[in-house]
């Protein structure tokens, strides 16, 4: 690497050039694969007039035609690599931190500097106990309390819901998104506020047979009111015996169990079987 303009701290705009590799060696690929490219297409030219004039078989003007193509692609690979000297900024932001220096030989995939863009909302990542982590759900609303800015809540939303736990500690890697602001930085400390359960956000326990179109944490039901069904958006937290734990709903709604593939949102239902009913169990 012949050139590192920045460190630990600078500003970066979107499009600087940051870094510069030795071009030696990507431009002789250049040069020998722009080379074999022109030879191939002269070998073309001239073996298509012999073919017209009756000297050289079909096959072998295919196969004149088939290195111009592999010679292309060579030359093409070359000429990406070549775009590949120069490591530009890819959006606005700042230098977290710098893990190579001018000088140094580097790998292709080598880490060179890590940037933080500012336009876009910080994560904030947090460790949920296994206990606590069916009442959380993507898409919920969480304060965050940061270290720094004592005294002050900002505005949360869960983004990520970890699938595993933690073999050491059994937690659940859980992601928030806060939005950004000039005195947040990287790296800083926080704590995040779970909203109390309470309402429709409380887990309850519905017949397996009532969730359709689940999709990992994403299902829905049909919910009745009245005469008419209602689809409703749930969040599944898996199975406890034939029951469904899902989010969404309140204790006591009435879902569907029976036929639920065959309805529409807002249709009009006439119940012929009692047992088509379940209320929705804690």
């Amino acid at each position: 690497m012949t050139a590192l303009t920045v460190d630990a701290g600078d500003p970066v705009s979107s499009g600087q050039v940051l870094a510069r590799i030795d071009p030696a060696a990507v431009n002789a690929r250049v040069t020998q694969a722009s080379a074999d490219l022109e030879r191939a297409r002269r070998d073309l030219r001239r073996d298509e007039t012999l073919f017209n004039q009756g000297y050289i078989s079909t096959q072998r003007l295919e196969d004149r035609r088939t290195a111009v193509t592999a010679a292309q692609a060579a030359y093409d690979a070359a000429a990406f690599d070549g775009r590949w000297s120069r490591l530009i900024a890819p959006a606005g932001g700042v230098v977290l931190e710098r893990l190579a220096q001018a000088g140094e030989v580097v790998q292709p995939g080598q880490t060179v500097l890590r940037i933080a863009d500012l336009s876009s909302p910080l994560v904030l990542r947090v460790p949920v106990a296994d206990r606590d982590i069916s009442r959380v759900a993507i898409g919920q609303e969480v304060r965050a309390v940061i270290d720094s800015l004592p005294g002050e809540a900002l505005a949360g939303r869960v983004v990520r819901v970890g699938q595993g736990a933690d073999p050491r500690t059994g937690a659940v890697a859980v992601e928030i998104e806060v939005p950004g602001r000039p005195d947040l930085r990287s790296g800083l400390t926080a704590k995040a506020v779970f909203p109390a359960s309470g309402g429709v956000q409380d887990v309850v326990r519905a017949p397996a047979e009532a969730v359709i179109e689940a999709s990992g944490q994403s299902a829905y039901v049909f919910r009745l009111k009245g005469d008419r069904v209602t689809r409703t958006h749930v969040v599944f937290l898996g199975f406890d015996g034939d029951h469904a734990r899902l989010r969404g709903l309140a204790p006591g709604d009435r879902v569907v169990t029976a036929g639920g593939g065959f309805l529409s949102d807002g249709e009009r239902v006439r119940i012929a079987d009692a047992s088509a009913l379940s209320g929705a169990l804690k």
